[in-house]
């Protein structure tokens, strides 16, 4: 799919957090960025069966004191 620039506004410490985060995922803020619009739009949502199955043993243990679904957490990550 091709890409289109995009100017966003925002603190200039939430840029140096997501530079870092990004490196330290080893991905781009862009990719960082998309994903996320994909995930909290429904349109990256995957059925348990399509995730791999380390990430589908995964699923349940550990506590979620946010009282949100861990598939949710999981997608977010």
């Amino acid at each position: 799919m091709p890409t289109s620039k995009l100017t966003l506004s925002i603190d200039k410490r939430l840029i140096v957090k997501a530079k870092r985060l990004a490196r330290a995922r080893n991905t781009s803020v862009s990719a960082m960025f998309s994903r996320y619009i994909e995930a909290v739009s429904g349109g990256g949502k995957r059925k348990p069966a399509e995730l791999g199955p380390k990430t589908r043993r995964a699923l349940g243990i550990a506590k979620n004191s946010r009282g949100r679904p861990d598939r949710d957490l999981v997608e977010e990550a």
